[in-house]
């Protein structure tokens, strides 16, 4: 079991327990995190599960692949830290990784 940190827009922050092998993306929206859309279920054809990876979570984490990278091109507010979460598999190793939902997806 590991824990996933949401960080929302507002700076609120709600911890979810979880069993590895789910998409972050997937998680938020089991858990009822709001401010993902996730409009495409996870099959990398938009920008709607767009999230920023924090505190110091994003150099430990695999890398984005090629077609990610172009898709997260098409998010609003991109950051160095910008990811898509459906393209996250929750793994052991990254118990306490902390997610910061962006204020709109559109």
């Amino acid at each position: 079991m590991g824990k996933i940190t949401f960080i929302s827009a507002d700076g609120s922050r709600t911890e979810v327990q979880v069993e590895p092998g789910e998409s972050i993306m997937r998680i938020a929206l089991n858990a009822g995190i709001e401010g993902l859309v996730a409009e495409c279920g996870g099959c990398l054809s938009c920008a709607t599960c767009h999230c920023y990876v924090e505190g110091g979570w994003a150099d430990r984490i695999p890398p984005a692949s090629a077609e990610e990278e172009v898709m997260v091109e098409c998010a609003i507010d991109v950051r160095d830290t910008s990811r898509l979460s459906c393209q996250i598999q929750f793994t052991e190793e990254m118990d306490g990784i902390e997610i910061e939902i962006p204020a709109t997806q559109y």
